[in-house]
């Protein structure tokens, strides 16, 4: 099923060397592995712990995490992230007429059922005519993630992670999220100066 822009490859993987979300085994005694989710924008699998493989038929990912043994091991994310793509960056922003670039971003909220989403714009700048121009205060990123990952319409060649917390059900567990920079052609943009 398409469930992404076909420029979008998403990937959770345990088995990166160093990565803060990769282990051996996961924690319940599986191998961790290299799960691709999403394929040029087709939905391919899912992070599956041994409970979810027994409810649903998939097969298990090695993706049973949990922060102790106090806590019952749920389907985690390891070291997840978007694919890099070809584009050079700077190719990116050449082709945006008016646009805006987030180059950082703080903090924000996910809701999870619904994926809508909201996060602070921490540092950005107006794009005009494919040329960063002034700096933009108070910047608000608003949207629904299905929505917004079927808009991507480029992935830059510069795959950038950092490690984390995640918190969930079954506690706080080391992981490590990144992306390249994206094309994304639509976006609410709220917030004010």
């Amino acid at each position: 099923e398409e469930v992404a822009s076909p420029v979008v490859t998403y990937i959770d993987d345990g088995t990166l060397p160093h990565g803060f979300g990769s282990s051996e085994m996961d924690d319940e005694g599986m191998p961790t592995e290299r799960t691709v989710l999403i394929e040029k924008g087709i939905l391919k699998s899912y992070m599956v712990d041994r409970l979810g493989s027994l409810l649903t038929g998939y097969p298990k990912t090695g993706s049973g995490r949990r922060q102790d043994y106090t806590f019952a091991p749920t389907s985690r994310m390891r070291n997840t992230f978007i694919a890099p793509g070809t584009t050079p960056v700077e190719k990116l922003i050449e082709g945006v007429e008016y646009g805006l670039y987030a180059k950082e971003l703080g903090g924000g909220q996910v809701l999870p059922g619904s994926g809508e989403y909201n996060f602070s714009v921490q540092e950005g700048y107006i794009i005009r005519k494919g040329r960063l121009e002034e700096a933009v205060r108070g910047a608000m990123l608003v949207g629904k993630g299905p929505e917004t990952i079927r808009k991507v319409v480029a992935v830059a060649d510069d795959l950038k992670t950092a490690p984390g917390m995640c918190g969930s059900l079954s506690g706080m567990i080391p992981v490590e999220v990144g992306q390249p920079h994206v094309l994304v052609s639509e976006l609410v943009v709220g917030g004010q100066a």
